[in-house]
């Protein structure tokens, strides 16, 4: 988003508002920001103000110094986690972020975004995806196309609409594809950085080959997930119960298709005839904190499980967040299909 396409001087005309609000696209509601001679900002102007100035006075050279809403809600930035409840519940729409200094730092605009979590991101894409061949043979996995673009693409948008602005990409096999497509990722408003694997390193391994993750803790998640998992209720999560991984869960049901005993001895004391049994299992996405990752060991194997297998065996603290949305792990092709036609009647 261009700021400097919401900020207008203090001294511009209500005339001069209006054009510019007409020009308004970057954000889903009509106002600006008006902005001093030392570029602090000291109120905002909509349509709705501009038009109840012109029907008292009818006077469009009116400084909007004048007309704009001084008493503006806004958010200091301090670089953490904004818990935009607090301004959903004012009915706020369009959430100016200022600089100590009042300077605009950026907009949030709620319509658009979910949150703004302080996170970098991992999406682990350097599998080669042999049970999709031959769709895989001349197309990595991530590059499928799923609607009107491809899977990793969904995951991408979705990071971003919870605030997620670095995105590290694990790639190997076909990787070229990727980088090709996204590029830096500029075309989306955030960063982009590809890491290669010269050898498979499991699920986890390509972590240890950031240099430094500039976030406390990091998102992890493969690139063959389609699903509406909240981020932002894993992140809380982690913070409420003081965790040291989060991993978010999808429920695993079994069918025994016959009555299974429940016995002391040789005795069976009851029985359920053909029960369920539903499980928490693993979704393929976590947050963990950046400790854990500066424990493993660069281009060394490391599947995720291992590094859960040792959090709990040292006695750290792993806990899970079910994913209460939709979830589709695209493995086989039976999982595309039924992605595909998911999609279908997906808004």
């Amino acid at each position: 988003m261009d700021i400097n396409q919401i900020t207008i001087p203090s001294n511009a005309t209500i005339l001069d508002a209006l054009h510019q609000l007409n020009q308004v696209r970057s954000v889903s509601r009509l106002i600006l920001f008006v902005k001093d001679k030392k570029n602090k900002i000291i109120g905002s102007i909509t349509d709705g103000d501009i038009r109840r100035s012109i029907t008292i006075n009818q006077d469009l050279q009116k400084p909007v110094e004048e007309v704009c809403f001084k008493n503006f809600v806004h958010h200091i930035e301090d670089g953490n986690f904004i818990d935009l409840s607090v301004y959903r519940e004012q009915n706020i729409k369009i959430l100016p972020i200022l600089n100590e200094d009042m300077t605009l730092s950026r907009v949030l605009d709620l319509d658009v975004i979910e949150s703004t979590l302080p996170l970098e991101c991992m999406i682990m894409a350097g599998g080669r995806g042999k049970r999709l061949s031959p769709l895989t043979d001349t197309v990595p996995k991530p590059m499928l196309p799923l609607g009107n673009k491809p899977i990793i693409e969904h995951n991408i948008d979705r990071l971003i609409s919870y605030g997620i602005k670095k995105i590290y990409i694990s790639v190997k096999y076909l990787g070229d594809q990727l980088e090709t497509y996204f590029g830096d990722g500029s075309s989306k408003g955030i960063e982009i950085e590809y890491v290669w694997e010269d050898q498979p390193l499991g699920t986890a391994g390509a972590l240890a080959l950031v240099d430094r993750f500039n976030s406390e803790h990091v998102l992890l998640m493969n690139s063959d997930l389609f699903t509406s998992v909240n981020f932002e209720d894993m992140y809380l999560l982690m913070l409420q119960e003081n965790a040291d991984m989060v991993v978010a869960s999808t429920e695993y049901k079994v069918d025994v298709p016959y009555a299974v005993f429940e016995t002391e001895d040789n005795k069976v004391k009851a029985f359920k005839e053909k029960p369920s049994y539903i499980y928490q299992s693993n979704a393929g996405i976590y947050i963990l904190k950046r400790s854990l990752i500066e424990q493993m060991n660069k281009n060394e194997y490391c599947d995720i499980t291992d590094v859960m297998e040792k959090l709990v065996s040292d006695g750290g603290k792993l806990v899970y967040d079910p994913i209460l949305g939709f979830w589709i792990d695209i493995g086989k092709p039976s999982d595309y299909k039924q992605a595909q036609e998911f999609i279908k009647h997906f808004k």
